[in-house]
């Protein structure tokens, strides 16, 4: 063989094994795994509602107000303090942005305790 081609060989392996080994240096260096600084994950929106509830003897109230700009679902949840007395789950209530909304709901006799659940409204 020729000692133009040999070298024209081994320039080509040369250039192949030195692409080979600055590829995945450019991907680390382009993803800023050296930069030094992390990326921080996005702030989650602030969402909910704010609830007071009051109990007075087998009844029970609940005031919600969304201060957010996102739809909250609130239900409120009883529980009797009589073991015959049947614990209810409210029906899921849309508090809108800006908005107030009042829950309600009794026992037969005394309320053991009483809680608001709040999730977000499907989109």
């Amino acid at each position: 063989m020729r000692p133009t081609r040999r070298r024209t060989r081994l320039l080509l392996a040369a250039s192949v094994a030195v692409a080979a080994l600055a590829v995945p240096l450019g991907v680390h260096v382009a993803s800023g795994a050296d930069s030094g600084t992390a990326v921080a994950p996005p702030e989650p929106e602030p969402a909910g509602s704010e609830c007071r509830t009051a109990i007075e003897g087998s009844r029970v109230v609940a005031y919600c107000h969304n201060p957010y700009p996102s739809t909250d679902l609130v239900q409120l949840h009883t529980e009797c303090a009589r073991w015959w007395d049947v614990d209810a789950d409210g029906a899921a209530v849309a508090v809108a942005p800006g908005r107030t909304v009042r829950l309600e709901d009794r026992c037969w006799k005394e309320i053991a305790t009483a809680w608001v659940s709040h999730r977000p409204a499907p989109l």
